[in-house]
């Protein structure tokens, strides 16, 4: 299907978020929507922008938000949103959350937008041109083991039950890599993997909103995303992300299987 969407105006909007993440009184209106699953004013502040400015700007493109839920027709583009990646690093003033947008049209991303407010860094990428920090060109590193390497991991909290299998996957990760980071968003961690602060990054269970943006973002970087059995991620639903600079790929898959 043909859109025709202004980019850079859709990243211009990104931005005008900034004061509503810095509302501290937002912040401090916290509820829990599920086991260790927040979320505050800001989340809702920041989607309720986004998508009216959205909706009005293209309103034959559909919108899918972590803090309201829609029923998606995945044939026709789709904006998919999670306004605040770390929302409890936010709760907790950890300086370490992103806005992450996505557009999901012809069966895949083709375009993707993280931005951290507190660094004012942004990553952005559109499909076959390259991913860039601001107006900065970024690639993958060029590790070709994971001894070389140094893995951004996510523990999934609201899953509790996948806290064994995912403590044995750290284990094999550590016993084989540099070091083990855990930033607490996974979109930053996949932009971390494009712009070569990592050589990869693993997480079990994450939702579209979790991984859309990124995932295009490390593969315009020249990386490369897959669920753990080494197939392509489903952005219809929940799915484990695998992450990486593309020389190290199946050696993680490897780890991560071992793990299981």
């Amino acid at each position: 299907m043909n859109i025709d969407v202004n980019y850079k105006e859709v990243v211009e909007l990104m931005l005008q978020t900034r004061s509503i993440i810095f509302n501290e009184t937002a912040l401090a209106a916290v509820s829990e929507k599920g086991l260790d699953d927040f979320v505050t004013q800001v989340d809702v502040g920041v989607q309720e922008f986004i998508e009216a400015e959205l909706t009005k700007r293209y309103p034959e493109i559909q919108f899918l938000g972590e803090e309201k839920k829609a029923k998606i027709d995945f044939s026709r583009p789709c904006w998919i949103l999670d306004p605040i990646d770390g929302t409890t690093n936010l709760i907790h003033h950890f300086q370490h959350s992103a806005v992450s947008l996505a557009l999901y049209a012809d069966g895949g991303i083709v375009f993707g937008a993280v931005y951290n407010p507190f660094t004012g860094e942004l990553f952005h990428a559109v499909k076959g041109e390259g991913a860039y920090l601001g107006e900065k060109r970024i690639q993958v590193t060029k590790a070709k083991t994971l001894y070389e390497s140094l893995i951004g991991v996510g523990t999934t909290p609201y899953r509790k039950d996948l806290i064994d299998a995912n403590f044995a996957t750290f284990k094999n990760f550590l016993l084989k890599c540099q070091d083990i980071r855990r930033c607490g968003s996974a979109e930053l961690d996949l932009c971390y993997v494009a712009v070569g602060r990592q050589d990869g990054y693993f997480e079990r269970t994450l939702s579209p909103w979790d991984f859309a943006a990124g995932s295009l973002i490390v593969e315009e970087a020249g990386g490369k995303v897959t669920d753990i059995e080494g197939n392509p991620l489903d952005f219809d639903g929940p799915s484990a992300v695998v992450a990486s600079n593309g020389l190290i790929h199946e050696e993680m898959l490897g780890e991560i299987t071992t793990g299981k």
